[in-house]
Formats: C-alpha cells, structure tokens, sequence
C-alpha cells in the first residue's frame, strides 16, 4: 500500500475518503449531544477539545472503526493494538491559536512510579503523563481523523518530514538549510497518520472554516508491568 509505504518512510501521509460524508455528519453530531461540563472538556474562545475523547464519548466508537480504519490499523501494528490515548478538537473559525514545532513525547499512564527510563513526569487534570524510552514513542501510531477539510488556512499541521527518524529533536536546533516543511491537507472524512516523534507545529486559522479533528494514539507495546497505559482500549 503506497500511503502506508510514505508514513513509514516519511513519518506522516494523508489517505482520503476513509469516511463517507454520512458518517461525518453522525460523528458530529454525537459529540454535539455530549455534555460539556466534565473536567476532561477544555472551553475556550480559541480552542474546545474532549480529553479521555472515546472513553467520554463512546457513542463515536462504532462509527470511527470502520472496515477502512480497521485494515489500515492492521496492516500497521498487526492484531493486537489497542488505543492508547485519544482527543478531540475543535479549532474554532477566528481561532488565534497555533502550536511551534514539537515532537509528541509524553504517553498518558494510570499512576505515577519509579520505573527506569520513564522520566519528566507532569499531572494535568488528574491525569498522568511521562515521556517513555523512545522505542516506546517509536512503536505508536496517531491517526488524525479530520472532520472539516483542512488546509494552511485552517491550522492543517506542517512538519518536517522524516524528522522522526533521528530521535529527540529539539525544535530550537532544526537546520532549516536541511530541513523543510510541508502542509498536510486533508479532506473531509479523511485521516492523517503520523509518527509522534515527527516535528509537527500547527497555524492560525485565516480564512473563517473551522478545523475538527479526533487525535487517536495506537500501541501494541506492553508498558512495564509497574504501569499501565491510562487509556487503554482494544478494538481488535
């Protein structure tokens, strides 16, 4: 498969109508009937995203695994993969909001411990957060499920490509006489995969269309017995 060929080498690709115009539209909607109020939610003028998103929200999970996303999680990470952390976003229409250059480097686990390797621990929203060793970080798959048509107008991610082959890079070290960026537009009902390690940074929207996406982060790799992924959850 051509596109899974690009994300590995890569460290992204974006693949097309892997859901109908429907199933967007159910999407939305169940998330639109979710009540708000929990702490996971994050409200503000620039920015609305669902924590702990299938676990919140589980309703949307019959309707994000479909037969496509099923076979191309299967051809990546084999039978046994389960999520191991998943959002929502809603980048609003005069959204100012943008993120620089960064790697994703933490993993969200059940509790706080001692365990060689596992270091840089925060708690945000009672919810822990550690940056693994970095085979752990290499073996994670993020599907970008966009719900709006998305472009460099609208906050589409830009990243370097191939970054995610030379380990923790630090944004402030990049050698933009190397390097170079590249927007990644989806369409609507369509995915963006990503390896974490790959140096993504998102814009302000400039053209007044929203941007809606749920971020899905995919393991087959055991965590030490001490932990425990915090959002585990096999669909397969």
């Amino acid at each position: 498969m051509k596109k899974i060929e690009e994300f590995t080498e890569k460290g992204f690709a974006s693949i097309d109508n892997i859901y109908t115009k429907k199933e967007v539209a159910h999407l939305l909607y169940q998330i639109n009937q979710t009540n708000t109020d929990k702490e996971t939610f994050r409200k503000s003028s620039e920015l609305f995203a669902i924590r702990q998103f299938l676990k919140e929200v589980p309703e949307v999970v019959s309707t994000i695994f479909n037969n496509n996303l099923i076979a191309i999680l299967k051809h990546l990470l084999g039978d046994n993969y389960f999520v191991v952390k998943s959002i929502y976003f809603d980048k609003p229409q005069t959204s100012n909001w943008y993120v620089s250059y960064h790697q994703d480097l933490t993993i969200s686990v059940d509790k706080k411990m001692p365990v060689d390797g596992y270091e840089n621990w925060t708690n945000k929203q009672n919810q822990f957060a550690v940056q693994p060793p970095i085979n752990i970080l290499e073996n994670i798959v993020t599907v970008r499920i966009h719900l709006d048509e998305t472009d460099e107008n609208n906050g589409a991610l830009k990243v370097v490509p191939k970054s995610h082959l030379k380990g923790i890079y630090r944004p402030e070290t990049i050698d933009w006489s190397v390097e170079r960026e590249e927007y990644c537009k989806v369409q609507e009902g369509g995915i963006m995969l990503m390896k974490p390690l790959l140096l993504h940074s998102s814009g302000r929207t400039i053209n007044n269309k929203q941007r809606r996406v749920v971020h899905i982060e995919f393991s087959n790799q055991e965590l030490p017995e001490e932990l425990d992924w915090s959002e585990r959850i096999r669909m397969s």
